[in-house]
C-alpha cells in the first residue's frame, strides 16, 4: 500500500487542507492505511486543487473521507512533512460540525485501492494511548494531545 501511496502522491508538492474537529471534548481522526507499519491516526483534510478555496477543499475532503459536514472557524497552524518520496506543507483550520452522519469515507484519488480503514471520534485519554508513530506528527509539538487547537506558528515534522 506504500507503493500505491508513493506512487500517486510522491515526487511532488502537495498542499493540504486539513481540520481540527471537536464534539463534546473527543476530536475526529481517520486511520489511514500504508501510510506507516501501523495505524496511522490524522485528522481529515486532503490536497488542495488548482483553482479551489481551502474553505472548498476542506469540505470536500471532511465529506468524503468521513460523510460530515462542517464550517470552517478559525487557521490555527501550517506544518510541513518531508520524507522521500512524499513531501506536503498542511495547512490547519479550526472546525465545527453542522450535520452529516459519520462514516467510513473514501479517496477518489486512489479509486479500488482506498487506504482509509476507520474514522472515530477519539478523547483525549484515547489518544495518549497511541504510540508516536500511529498519530500524525503534529501532536508532537503539543504538551498534550488537548492541546493541539493551541498551536500556532509553523512546523517542520
Amino acid at each position: 500500500m506504500a507503493n500505491l501511496v508513493h506512487q500517486i502522491f510522491g515526487n511532488q508538492l502537495r498542499l493540504r487542507i486539513c481540520g481540527i474537529c471537536l464534539v463534546e471534548n473527543k476530536i475526529l481522526l481517520v486511520n489511514h492505511n500504508g501510510l506507516t507499519q501501523t495505524n496511522f491516526w490524522a485528522p481529515p483534510g486532503g490536497g488542495l486543487q488548482f483553482g479551489e478555496s481551502a474553505e472548498s477543499c476542506l469540505k470536500r475532503e471532511f465529506l468524503e473521507e468521513t460523510g460530515l459536514d462542517i464550517e470552517i472557524r478559525d487557521f490555527l497552524f501550517a506544518c510541513e512533512f518531508i520524507h522521500s518520496p512524499l513531501h506536503a506543507v498542511e495547512l490547519f483550520f479550526l472546525t465545527s460540525l453542522k450535520g452529516g452522519v459519520l462514516r467510513k469515507g473514501h479517496d477518489p484519488e486512489l479509486g479500488n485501492q482506498q487506504i482509509i480503514r476507520d474514522v472515530k471520534f477519539f478523547s483525549w485519554t484515547e489518544i495518549e494511548r497511541l504510540q508516536p508513530e500511529e498519530l500524525h506528527g503534529i501532536f508532537t509539538k503539543a504538551a498534550k494531545p488537548s492541546k493541539i487547537v493551541g498551536l500556532r506558528g509553523y512546523f517542520k515534522l
